[in-house]
């Protein structure tokens, strides 16, 4: 019996959208899930997810693991009742931080030392399952190998590899039934070791699927071919999980290939930065040109920043430091993305996917 099932309920092309139903409460797909590192979307709370329409949120388990202490979130019912948030919540193996940190890896496992004191800590398949059981989110992930890009091709292989053997470590090891465990595909941009990752990622067998290891530097012509390799060996009954990606044409990109969720922290660091998303574009608000401008970030926008706050407001804002900005703009952007990924959803239902997708692509690739 798997801990998520999904339910199919259009289709246009490769384009897909249905209904993810998890052991606690269900997320339609396609979906966008914002991330809250450490607890917390950066300047945002569980009052602002819930606002936005957010249905699923992700947590790190590098971060968490080290501050508060996988434990102590225990105690508090897990991350969703720690951060007061009620809605569903997915933690990533903490794997891409860790090789982040250009840490020692050998065939059973991975030594890091904090990001914040400087202490070494350990982190095994089956360390990675139990800290996560600990965090107790709805959707946890296997800890695999990320390599950059571009690599050579040896270091792709042994990825493979490792996340192969690692990822039958980590489902034997995985005991909590309420709890999701998403395999993740790894190899590179070269095709056929997409291929052979997701082949064996399936016959292990889980809940649903992340394809890791890309947009970590290649180009997102090499990177679809990819990514459309790896999706051609997924099974049609689990959800395919694109990990850390977020911008637009991306998102409409793997859509098209039949991707159903993602998470990016692009949203919130343009929008630390005075960077909108826009139907028109990328909107740089704290631009002189702005000063005197009465409209809204984007006036097709339906979120509570476009339907309060004026551009010149919010480059005021910025202009004398004032933190409600960074606040203000990324609530826009994950609002904005959140009603793109709603767009996707009608337009696959319509059958109109097509459309769409060179819409978006004529403002943003």
């Amino acid at each position: 019996m798997h801990a998520v099932r999904f339910h199919q309920t259009a289709h246009d092309g490769l384009a897909r959208t249905g209904i993810a139903h998890t052991a606690r409460g269900s997320y339609r797909t396609p979906c966008f899930m914002p991330v809250g590192t450490r607890g917390a979307v950066r300047y945002l709370s569980a009052v602002d997810y819930e606002r936005l329409g957010a249905e699923i949120v992700l947590g790190n388990t590098y971060h968490l693991m080290l501050r508060p202490g996988a434990e102590t979130v225990a105690r508090f019912g897990g991350l969703g009742r720690f951060a007061g948030w009620d809605g569903l919540t997915l933690t990533d193996s903490g794997g891409f931080q860790v090789f982040s940190l250009e840490p020692k890896v050998d065939d059973d496992g991975v030594t890091f030392r904090s990001t914040y004191d400087g202490s070494s800590h350990r982190f095994t398949p089956e360390g990675a399952v139990a800290t996560q059981e600990l965090l107790g989110a709805d959707i946890q992930m296997v800890l695999d190998v990320c390599p950059p890009l571009p690599s050579p091709d040896h270091v792709v292989r042994l990825a493979v590899e490792r996340t192969a053997a690692w990822a039958a470590r980590a489902k034997a090891a995985h005991s909590r039934v309420d709890q999701a465990l998403f395999g993740i595909v790894q190899g590179g941009i070269d095709e056929a070791m997409r291929s052979e990752s997701a082949r064996r990622t399936v016959e292990i067998g889980f809940d649903g699927y992340g394809i890791g290891g890309l947009s970590v530097g290649e180009t997102r012509s090499e990177m679809m071919p990819a990514l459309a390799a790896a999706i051609a060996h997924l099974p049609d009954d689990r959800p395919r999980y694109l990990m850390g990606v977020g911008d637009p044409a991306s998102l409409v990109e793997a859509v098209g290939l039949g991707v159903d969720q993602f998470d990016c922290v692009m949203q919130t660091r343009l929008g630390r930065h005075g960077t909108a998303l826009t139907s028109a574009g990328k909107l740089h608000v704290k631009n002189a040109a702005y000063a005197q401008d009465d409209g809204p970030l984007d006036e097709t926008c339906a979120c509570e920043v476009c339907a309060r706050h004026t551009r010149g407001y919010l480059r005021h804002l910025f202009q004398v430091g004032e933190a409600t900005a960074l606040r203000l703009v990324s609530i826009h952007n994950i609002a904005w993305t959140l009603q793109l990924m709603d767009r996707m959803r009608s337009a696959i239902e319509a059958g109109t996917f097509a459309d769409l997708r060179r819409d978006v692509l004529a403002v943003w690739e």
